[in-house]
């Protein structure tokens, strides 16, 4: 009995199979580094405090997880061979912990190893909690294009409930500084908070939108299944007025010029986050580091990979060249629910041809979905282009099932 190929073996993957798909889609890459400084109650990421994993005084290990995240790209290479790398993202955790010196020694290890397009979108997600001046300059330097402060509210009574390690002044000087260090920088901002009020809500935009931002994601705050809200819930606003706030967010992002072109996604014009519309166009990324999940397209497949979530973990099995631990090749039958689970979020749809080349599936894949997203007045259609409508927006978790398996 033969063994069971490598997760790498570019062979297995190119073989013959049910799917016929037109191309390649564009690619990303995503790493991921996992440590923060305090694990925050509604978090539900692959995220770990470094305080509760490490001996007193140890320094957190960002050389050797730097080597680890080189040796996993190293190894996954075969898969992506030739194609062009367009985006970078580095998210977590919190990746601002590692220094300035480490991100510059990452990004200059992917542009040695991998295709990585001129003018490349790279985003660095950064807390306030680890500001300190020119900290952010210095992730500019080395080669950072784009960064993503999680700042959630700027009132501290919200921030302590959501047990972030800043508060409203660290959050407005870490702002400050993005604002002066990058062309484009993103603030995540969080409304139905534990507590909060229409007025708290209007006033936390009204103070992001101070600083022009050239994108804002807002995210209603959800109680994730094994957090710390799931077994402690909070008092949070009823849903009437959670939806209230989202008027408000609406009217406020758009008296300031700014676009909502998917669900949570907010930008002015040539500032739309061009790694996530991948995402929720489809596109392939590969996913590095602790956790990571990776979804790669070959000729007659679509594959998906999970890496190791330990870090320690992880670094071990890196090194070793096997920190996958998972991979799975999407069947046929879930391709249009996965494919719409993503393009519906954008508030311009998807081009029909789009989705038949990126699934490799023939249109009778799509049609009763369509038919029944048409009938409802929950999709529009100009052509070949669908886009969900104002109702289907409202209820996208509905729509979206419409195209779940029978």
């Amino acid at each position: 009995m033969s063994a069971a190929p490598h997760w790498s073996d570019i062979g297995h993957w190119m073989r013959p199979g049910t799917l016929q798909l037109q191309g390649l889609p564009p690619l990303s890459l995503y790493i991921h580094l996992p440590w923060c400084l305090k694990k925050c109650p509604y978090c539900d990421f692959n995220s770990h405090e470094w305080s509760a994993t490490a001996a007193p005084g140890q320094m957190m290990p960002e050389q050797a997880y730097v080597d680890a995240l080189v040796a996993d790209l190293e190894a996954a290479l075969p898969l992506i061979w030739g194609r062009t790398v367009h985006t970078v993202f580095l998210g977590g955790g919190t990746p601002s912990l590692f220094s300035p010196e480490a991100i510059d020694r990452l990004l200059a290890a992917v542009r040695s190893r991998v295709k990585l397009e001129a003018g490349a979108e790279i985003t660095l997600e950064a807390n306030p909690g680890t500001f300190e001046k020119d900290r952010f300059r210095a992730f500019r330097q080395a080669g950072v294009t784009r960064l993503s402060i999680g700042v959630q509210s700027f009132h501290d009574e919200h921030l302590k409930a959501l047990g972030r390690v800043h508060d409203r002044s660290h959050a407005l000087a870490a702002v400050e500084e993005a604002a002066q260090a990058f062309d484009t920088f993103n603030l995540d901002i969080m409304y139905a908070l534990p507590g909060q009020t229409l007025a708290q809500c209007e006033t936390d935009i009204r103070t992001a939108l101070s600083f022009a931002p050239p994108h804002i994601s807002i995210y209603h705050l959800t109680i994730e299944p094994n957090t710390v809200f799931a077994k402690f819930p909070p008092s949070v606003p009823e849903d009437d007025d959670a939806y209230e706030m989202l008027d408000r967010i609406t009217e406020l992002t758009a008296a300031a010029g700014m676009d909502r072109y998917e669900v949570s996604a907010y930008a002015k014009a040539g500032h739309r986050c061009r790694h996530n519309l991948n995402y929720w166009q489809f596109g392939d990324y590969l996913g590095i580091g602790a956790g990571a999940h990776s979804k790669l397209s070959f000729a007659h497949r679509v594959v998906r990979q999970v890496r190791a979530r330990e870090p320690r973990l992880y670094m071990e099995r890196a090194q070793g060249g096997d920190a996958v631990v998972s991979v799975d090749e999407v069947a046929r039958r879930d391709l249009p629910f996965e494919y719409m689970l993503n393009a519906l979020r954008l508030r311009d749809g998807f081009d029909l041809q789009d989705a038949l080349g990126r699934t490799g599936l023939p249109l009778s894949a799509f049609q009763p979905g369509l038919d029944q997203g048409l009938a409802r007045g929950w999709l529009t259609r100009d052509g070949g282009w669908f886009k969900p409508t104002t109702q289907g927006f409202d209820f996208l978790s509905d729509l979206q099932a419409m195209f779940l398996p029978e």
